[in-house]
């Protein structure tokens, strides 16, 4: 019987571990996405108990303690810091076979060393050791120790970066880049959200926005802005693909429909997100960008906590909508006229790995390795089952070789554990298909592929100053 959690923790091979430990283990981590707070990383921020590092905004710890019968009261409400970090304590034990119970002791143990499984009679000292280590991991010194040589945050167009200029003009060894996503732009079915966008927007830009091609001159000086301030990505949140063509007097009327507080129809919402995701594609390809587009997640299904906490509440899933049609009609209409720019593909429902990952086949380019990425498990899918299920489809469809490799879509910065867990998963992967014949025991070459998944590629594809 194994230990849980040894040092051999999912190496299930002798070429596992050898592939891990002399390969793996020690690269550095490009985090090309994450959710991050710029903020705290410029100010080095220190913090105040293990619940303020670890559980708060945690929305998958939140989901579990729900599960558990736990009332929101202990979780997103008013109790006391330590008062829910105890509850969650004792959740704990009750999410054996949920990603949750390996994230969490990788989590206490890489950096706080604890060893102690967590659980009620455990907490209040793993509480109080942990907190007593906090002053020495600081923001900016987290991200050393898990060496991290470079992230990505996520940003909204509006975001006047001031605080990756502070980083940028103080470094400290972890280089910091923007990500521009204009997710709120053509949120035609939400006025509200929309609006509020566009007022932000024309005082940013100091212009009125009055039509849709005012937006596009708006985001497009937006655009110029975050390409001046480092950033090389943008990012898309999406149901599903949208490739619904409409003509300039169609979009004009959905723009002034919406600014009327009308919400767009489903055929309006689409035409109008299919021209703003256009325009921005071919910014992107124009720059030398890369975008990414994480696709298929369900919402705010509750309304109830969706009103008392806003989004983010742990109440979102995955959604089951069609991909296949719009998703290689609107790649079609970039690579015709050559303007499709290094793209990342991210899918949340399982079913649909394969489609992903033959689309992402079709319009590769012959002149850039791995210049459409079939992307990461992530969200629902960032675990073990998930992971090996979308290393399996690429290399099924596609070359897992040049693979970018994983990310952290997180906002802890407890979360790059997540990075060891990953290259685990995929040192097992090869290291059983080696010793059950199916790969060359050639450790060279594997070892060099490790390290491309892991990092290399990433280096390559991105090319951040």
């Amino acid at each position: 019987m194994k230990e849980f959690l040894s040092e051999d923790f999912l190496l299930q091979t002798e070429t596992a571990k050898r592939l891990y430990f002399e390969f793996a283990a020690d690269m550095p981590i490009i985090d090309y996405h994450n959710h991050l707070p710029p903020d705290q990383i410029a100010d080095n921020k220190a913090f105040e108990n293990l619940y303020e590092i670890w559980l708060k905004g945690d929305h998958y710890k939140w989901r579990a303690m729900r599960a558990n019968g736990v009332s929101e009261e202990f979780i997103t409400g008013t109790a006391d810091d330590y008062t829910k970090f105890r509850h969650w304590a004792t959740t704990s034990p009750y999410t054996m076979r949920n990603p949750l119970y390996h994230w969490s002791h990788m989590e206490l143990r890489n950096p706080f060393g604890v060893t102690e499984l967590l659980s009620e009679k455990t907490a209040e000292k793993i509480y109080h050791d942990c907190n007593a280590q906090l002053p020495n991991l600081t923001t900016q010194k987290l991200l050393q120790h898990y060496k991290v040589e470079a992230l990505c945050t996520t940003d909204d167009p509006v975001d006047s970066l001031v605080h990756h200029q502070h980083i940028s003009n103080n470094p400290f060894g972890t280089k910091v880049f923007p990500t521009f996503r204009p997710d709120r732009a053509m949120a035609v079915d939400n006025p509200v959200s929309f609006n509020q966008f566009i007022d932000q927007l024309s005082a940013v830009v100091g212009k009125e926005i009055n039509t849709y091609e005012d937006l596009l001159d708006a985001l497009k000086s937006r655009h110029d802005h975050f390409h001046a301030a480092g950033c090389r990505l943008s990012d898309h949140g999406l149901n599903t693909f949208y490739f619904t063509k409409a003509s300039a007097q169609e979009l004009n009327a959905i723009f002034r429909n919406t600014k009327s507080n009308q919400p767009a129809t489903a055929l309006e919402n689409a035409q109008f997100k299919t021209a703003v995701l256009l325009a921005v594609a071919e910014w992107n390809h124009q720059a030398g960008w890369a975008q990414q587009f994480h696709v298929g997640a369900i919402r705010n299904n509750n309304s109830r906590l969706l009103s008392k906490l806003g989004a983010d509440a742990g109440v979102d899933s995955i959604g089951d909508w069609p991909v296949a049609e719009a998703m290689s009609g609107f790649f079609d209409a970039l690579d015709r006229k050559d303007r499709l720019a290094k793209t990342i593909v991210y899918n949340l429902n399982p079913a649909y790995n394969e489609v992903f990952a033959t689309m992402a086949g079709n319009f590769q380019d012959g002149e850039i390795a791995g210049k459409i990425q079939f992307g990461s498990g992530w969200w629902f899918l960032d675990q073990k089952d998930g992971m090996e299920k979308q290393m399996n489809a690429l290399s099924n469809m596609g070359l897992l070789s040049r693979f970018v490799g994983m990310l952290t879509d997180s906002r802890s910065f407890l979360s790059y554990s997540r990075h060891e867990y990953f290259r685990r998963i995929l040192c097992n992967l090869l290291g059983k298909d080696v010793e059950n014949g199916e790969l060359p025991n050639d450790v060279a070459w594997l070892g060099k592929m490790v390290q491309d998944i892991c990092y290399y590629n990433a280096k390559a594809y991105f090319e951040f100053s």
